[in-house]
């Protein structure tokens, strides 16, 4: 039987992007005496079974404010304030201490380094992470603000708030079709077991955003996926726990510590299609002889392997806002490998928009999908 749901925000997509918004929006709502009726008019809707299934759930677990252009950099300082104070509330905090080392030849890594990075000599970054083997680099930079992230509390911190403030989640509902009766008014979305009814639709579809607008009669704005694979694996000489993050600067690589494994990654940037992306183990096994070739630690084995799609506009920088074209459609994709690490910032910009609020004009211009579809 085929339900009928009724609400004024429609979030499609349960990643990281769409779960904070949706959060966000329910949030403000409910705590405003005009608008507190409209909270339980923010409903999320999933089309796998869980939450975050895809790439959120294949995160590297790492937000690095010395990551990405200025804005990206901007965003992720924004994000990591939020989170802060979130984490007043909880019992258990989401971020923790990891420095972030990026290594490689003088010209790499002065081109990647900013200003939320000081370079230090060879001989320290040996001491902060001695399984490196000296001959392999010549330069490195350190990020001390960088953070690891538990992502799954992030995810389940944002669900809590959406439900606390009287939106809903449903999972399970890969949306099919959409229309309107006529420009402008309400959405009438359909899905395999569910109807629903909204005044705004956010595209937070991740891989699937572009498939998505055409459902909606927008203009896709040309996003690629992007395969990134990562291993968690055993090796001979474990990492401090302490260790920092540990980077190429001409991307071949990355580790950090995971208890008494290493997660490594070969930091690819393979256009995929929008897909549930599994690993290869041709890829797998050249990651670890590179891995090996640079360090000491001494890989043993792989004990899980997956990979995740991140998605990038033209420009590489994320979409958030309505569309130029079709009334009551919002986009919220394209956040590329900066999803967790933009996502409270990119949530609160989105939701003043979504709310008719005022401020933060340079980047929601910045982030407008008006700047893609041309």
């Amino acid at each position: 039987m085929t339900a009928d749901i009724s609400c004024g925000v429609l979030v499609i997509g349960g990643g990281i992007a769409g779960l904070s918004l949706a959060a966000e929006v329910a949030s403000r709502l409910a705590a405003s005496p005009e608008t507190r009726g409209r909270a339980g008019g923010v409903v999320l809707v999933e089309a796998e079974p869980t939450l975050g299934y895809h790439t959120s759930s294949r995160s590297a677990r790492q937000l690095i404010p010395s990551y990405g252009p200025p804005l990206i950099q901007d965003l992720t300082l924004r994000t990591l304030a939020l989170i802060r104070a979130a984490e007043a509330d909880l019992s258990e905090p989401i971020l923790a201490p990891r420095s972030f080392l990026l290594i490689g030849d003088e010209e790499a890594v002065r081109d990647r380094a900013s200003t939320h990075m000081h370079p230090v000599m060879p001989a320290e970054a040996l001491g902060l992470a001695p399984e490196l083997r000296p001959e392999t680099f010549s330069a490195a930079g350190l990020d001390t603000t960088s953070v690891s992230c538990n992502t799954d509390a992030l995810l389940e911190f944002h669900r809590a708030r959406l439900l606390a403030a009287g939106g809903r989640i449903i999972t399970g509902q890969r949306v099919e079709a959409a229309r309107q009766a006529r420009e402008g008014t309400r959405w009438k979305v359909s899905a395999p077991g569910m109807r629903f009814e909204a005044s705004t639709v956010v595209n937070a579809a991740g891989a699937w955003a572009d498939t998505l607008a055409g459902i909606f009669g927008a203009h896709p704005l040309r996003l690629t996926p992007y395969r990134r694979t990562a291993a968690v694996v055993e090796v001979e000489r474990p990492l401090e726990a302490g260790a920092p993050m540990v980077a190429d600067a001409s991307d071949r690589f990355y580790y950090r510590p995971e208890g008494r494994q290493v997660l490594i990654s070969p930091a690819e940037s393979e256009p995929s299609v929008a897909e549930d992306a599994r690993p290869r183990n041709a890829d797998v096994q050249a990651l670890v002889e590179v891995v090996n070739s640079v360090t000491t630690m001494g890989i043993t084995g792989v004990a899980r392997a997956w990979t995740g799609l991140r998605t990038e506009a033209p420009d590489g920088l994320p979409v958030a806002g309505w569309d130029p074209a079709v009334p009551g459609f919002f986009w919220l994709a394209g956040q590329g490998g900066y999803g967790f690490q933009t996502s409270s910032a990119i949530a609160e910009l989105a939701a003043g928009i979504l709310l008719a609020e005022t401020g933060g004009n340079d980047a929601r211009k910045a982030l407008s999908p008006a700047r893609v579809q041309v």
